[in-house]
């Protein structure tokens, strides 16, 4: 049996060197060591998230590093979330097979070795091809982690080792800009991939001495679910592709948009077909029948959109209409970071005195104000104007992922903890490339309605349109054009970017909108679900 599938009350006996403690010190508290190896796998799930957003602010440098266009130096985001996104539903079967030890550690120092290669590589393809693999070895750190509060801490202690994930969950998105801004900035972009190393390293060597070491089950292989794996990655691979592209190509309309959707329609169709029909399947999509687990999934896509969508939408903001560099777009992220460092440790202490319902659904809401906050942007909405909704998005953040997490997974056997923490992982994952590509195209769409209604008010007939034109040409003609034509060409192209401009901050405020909706549907889910039972899951004893 894996390690993963251990009852949290059952102590594990057998010799095992220097991780020969059991995993519980008493029936209600555990050992030193098992909190040692917990703390060591949050690490992990820290920098496994730290690298979905850690480029985001520094896009347009690494773009000039590999020499790519601006269209494609999205994929380098994108590639690295297609790697997640498929090896997380993995992550139980490889654990069962070849031991969470040897999963861990041989996936942990791979991730840490493509990371490394990022730095190294020189042109697109290489590019993306280690920022996959980077993200495919790093995956398994994020739903490991997960596991690990339900399977080795009792129930009283649960609340603190899922505050300990929330904040790898939720401050590694927010802060990830804000380390790559300054590295690259100050170092290069390329310290950006180095920035792994030593954590790494130290969660490498505190897992080798405190991890149970456990027998491989080669004669899995036989058993390995082979044609759900293959159509789940073809499927997932595809509709990412799609989901990054789609805005560009003009979706539909476009015959390699298509046949990425029919391709990822056909897979993900026979996939859950599978899943409902072998005797063993790679993910127990029947799990998704429990309430709780149901409809707290759904909740967990809605943050997940929200979550990542919004580290998406701020850089974008902040770099297209405030033109600002990656250091000060990650100073702006910051503070959507730093208050959950002292926030999110109070959170169980809060689960153990109110319903953790209350407690995600008023989090989810606090995070929904704070982007309602940001619908009447305007050109002069910047940093300094952003500061309030970050910290009220951080505090709502804070509430959130950890009483959604218990009241989701509360309810979940022990034995199905693994299975259960791949879809809930893989899922806000997804609804977090579901989210960036929805509000990118959302943006374009909203700037392309706003520029229309503004250009038919910009006419060259009203007189206060002229006036401004002839403002502009003195401007220019007085700073160093000396032809009155070209002046005058000069002054309506300024005019036709000051357009575009508020055309643009407008989409954004658009754009806040939806992702307010959405987190506003997402508490309403939480509040549906039944009141869960146990110390994780809040006030109910």
């Amino acid at each position: 049996m894996s390690a993963l599938a251990l009852s949290t009350s059952t102590p594990v006996t057998r010799a095992t060197g220097n991780a020969s403690q059991s995993a519980a010190a008493s029936p209600g508290r555990a050992s030193p060591v098992v909190w040692i190896s917990v703390f060591a796998a949050m690490i992990g799930a820290f920098m496994a998230i730290l690298n979905i957003q850690i480029t985001n602010a520094s896009l347009l440098n690494i773009e000039g590093g590999i020499g790519t266009g601006v269209d494609n130096g999205s994929w380098i985001s994108t590639s690295y979330l297609i790697g997640e996104i498929v090896v997380i539903p993995l992550t139980d079967y490889l654990s069962r097979m070849f031991s969470v030890r040897r999963i861990m550690l041989g996936h942990a120092t791979l991730f840490a070795v493509f990371s490394v290669a990022c730095a190294f590589t020189h042109d697109l393809p290489s590019m993306i091809a280690m920022r996959g693999l980077q993200g495919f070895f790093g995956g398994v750190l994020i739903p490991m982690a997960f596991t690990l509060v339900f399977t080795k801490l009792p129930k009283a202690q649960q609340p603190i080792g899922l505050a300990m994930f929330s904040l790898a969950v939720t401050f590694a998105p927010a802060i990830g800009p804000t380390i790559g801004g300054y590295l690259t900035e100050n170092y290069g972009w390329q310290t950006i991939f180095f920035v792994n190393v030593v954590p790494t390293a130290a969660m490498v060597t505190t897992l080798f001495f405190t991890l149970e070491r456990q027998p491989m089950q080669l004669g899995l292989l036989k058993e390995g679910d082979w044609l759900g794996i293959a159509t789940m990655a073809i499927g997932l691979s595809a509709l990412q592709a799609l989901l990054e592209e789609g805005n560009k190509d003009d979706w539909f309309g476009s015959p390699f948009i298509v046949r990425l959707a029919v391709i990822a329609a056909v897979s993900l169709s026979l996939f859950i077909w599978i899943e409902l029909t072998v005797e063993k399947p790679l993910l127990k999509l029947r799990l998704l029948t429990q309430r709780n687990f149901g409809i707290g999934t759904v909740a967990a896509v809605f943050l997940g959109f929200a979550l990542f969508g919004s580290v998406y939408l701020l850089p974008a903001y902040l770099g297209q209409v405030q033109h600002y560099n990656s250091e000060q777009i990650g100073s702006v992220l910051a503070w959507t970071g730093l208050p959950q460092l002292l926030l999110i440790p109070l959170v169980p202490k809060l689960m153990q005195r109110f319903d953790a319902r209350y407690i995600a659904a008023i989090g989810l809401l606090l995070f929904a104000y704070s982007s309602f906050m940001n619908i009447e942007m305007s050109l002069d909405y910047a940093g300094d104007q952003l500061f309030i909704p970050n910290i009220i998005r951080a505090v709502g953040q804070a509430l959130t992922l950890g009483p959604l997490s218990a009241v989701t997974l509360g309810s979940v056997a022990p034995q199905d903890a693994p299975a259960a923490s791949g879809i809930s992982n893989m899922m806000r994952n997804l609804g977090g490339a579901i989210g960036t590509a929805v509000l990118a195209t959302i943006v374009t769409k909203r700037e392309q309605f706003h520029s229309n209604i503004i250009g038919q008010s910009v006419d060259l007939g009203r007189e206060e349109v002229r006036s401004r034109i002839a403002q502009m040409t003195d401007y220019f003609l007085a700073h160093g054009v000396s032809d009155p034509a070209a002046a005058h060409q000069q002054a309506i192209i300024a005019l036709g970017n000051a357009v575009k401009r508020q055309a643009l901050v407008l989409g954004f405020s658009d754009t806040f909108a939806v992702i307010g909706v959405v987190l506003v549907l997402a508490a309403i889910a939480i509040i549906s679900l039944k009141k869960a039972t146990g110390a994780a899951a809040g006030g109910a004893h």
